[in-house]
């Protein structure tokens, strides 16, 4: 049997409150990927330092994960629409703050890694609200396809995004990216302040650390589900060669913000094609196969990557690192909400976000450290050794039966024995 709405397609789009939710994500994405851009050069252009460039992701990633128990806790006490209205306001006023220090010419990094941890505060609360309301947009029947066009506007901002932000920077520079990336963001806000959501159920219990760790000790007692968020995390953690990108461009390619803007780019393109061929013909049998082909693909792309001083291979092997990594969000979402009651949904999506912080920012610091430490090649190189070996230690040893893992009914059987 498919998993509940994976065959209904773009159906779901015909849903006036889900596709202004769509529309929201896509502009808001697209915005934080020009952030994302125009910081990571900026900050290299100012120290020349590959450490700083792990910086950005530890400077983001120390907040969210302080703070992302409770913001969990909140999205399953307060109007998720409205959290998530909050956090893009907070996300528009750091896109401001960038842009003031841009036009200062200011000659330190230190205050563009001060907005950068506010910005890792909006993103704790953004992200279990972002991925617990779908439930709340859309009816459980179109909840398969809404996750995979929902994950596709992710995709098509990290290929819109840093390629415009890399093409305004080469030609109008920093200013201008932080500028556009604000616009963007006060017409995403306009626009969720129109969604009608459906009521969350809402429990007044006491806020109390154990139900706060409702959401991490349902994910552990979920051993499929522990399996496949752990397998991305240590994957993304130790395979974070984009976040090395800037360096990349200007010390193997010997080339500019323009050629860093399609490199950052190739992963969403080659996601963005895999979500829509997922959209058409979902992944319905031998999901445990396919997560691991995904992941082994991501890390087979990344030694490519690190050993090649051609801008072409480099492009090729980004896209196939992007459409590794489609496979195994397609997967590892679509399980997470169909497993998880909606009750809790706010506090183990906020487990599930601080997994993929982790894998995402903490990630970028590994990478940028272990750069510093014996070289740019070598960390990427190395990088994807790791995560090809993280991927046959989970299916052979650690979460076989994720590996066996054949359809999402099968789940309602492994759940507790996928050890």
């Amino acid at each position: 049997m498919n998993p509940p709405g994976a065959t209904s397609g773009f159906a779901v789009l015909k849903q006036r409150d889900f596709t202004l939710y769509l529309c929201s994500r896509l502009f808001s994405s697209i915005a934080a990927q020009m952030l994302i851009v125009a910081v990571g050069w900026q900050v290299y252009k100012l120290s020349g330092r590959v450490l700083d460039l792990g910086l950005i992701g530890l400077s983001q990633f120390l907040p969210f994960l302080c703070l992302s128990l409770f913001a969990g806790h909140a999205a399953d006490r307060f109007d998720r629409r409205l959290i998530i209205s909050l956090c893009l306001a907070a996300v528009l006023i750091c896109a401001l703050l960038l842009l003031l220090f841009a036009a200062a010419r200011i000659g330190s990094t230190l205050p563009i890694f001060a907005v950068l941890a506010l910005l890792g505060i909006a993103r704790a609360f953004l992200a279990p609200a972002a991925q617990s309301i779908l439930p709340n947009i859309v009816p459980v029947a179109a909840l398969g396809s809404a996750i995979v066009l929902n994950s596709s506007s992710f995709q098509v901002a990290t290929i819109a995004g840093p390629s415009i932000g890399g093409i305004v920077y080469a030609f109008g520079d920093s200013e201008w990216v932080y500028g556009s990336a604000a616009g963007l963001l006060l017409i995403s806000l306009l626009m969720l302040l129109f969604i009608k959501s459906r009521p969350l159920v809402i429990v007044r219990d006491a806020v109390s650390m154990g139900s706060m760790l409702e959401g991490l000790r349902f994910v552990w007692r979920r051993k499929t589900v522990l399996g496949a968020i752990s397998l991305d995390l240590f994957a993304v953690l130790f395979g974070g060669a984009t976040a090395l990108l800037p360096a990349f461009t200007r010390d193997v390619l010997h080339a500019g913000p323009d050629i860093f803007g399609y490199l950052r780019a190739a992963p969403g393109i080659g996601a963005g094609l895999c979500a829509l061929r997922l959209t058409v013909r979902p992944i319905t049998h031998r999901i445990g196969v396919h997560m691991f082909a995904g992941v082994a693909v991501f890390g087979a792309a990344t030694v490519v990557f690190g050993i090649t001083h051609r801008f072409w291979v480099a492009m090729a092997a980004l896209l196939a690192l992007g459409a590794g990594d489609m496979v195994s969000v397609f997967i590892r979402n679509l399980l997470v909400q169909l497993e998880t009651p909606d009750a809790i949904r706010g506090r183990v999506s906020a487990v599930n976000s601080v997994f993929i912080g982790a894998s995402n920012e903490l990630g970028e610091f590994e990478s940028g450290f272990t750069a510093a430490w014996f070289g740019l090649v070598p960390a990427i190189v190395s990088g994807g050794v790791v995560t090809l070996l993280v991927a046959g230690l989970w299916a052979g040893i650690l979460f076989p039966g994720l590996w066996r893992l054949r359809t999402f009914d099968q789940l309602k059987d492994n759940l507790g024995n996928a050890t």
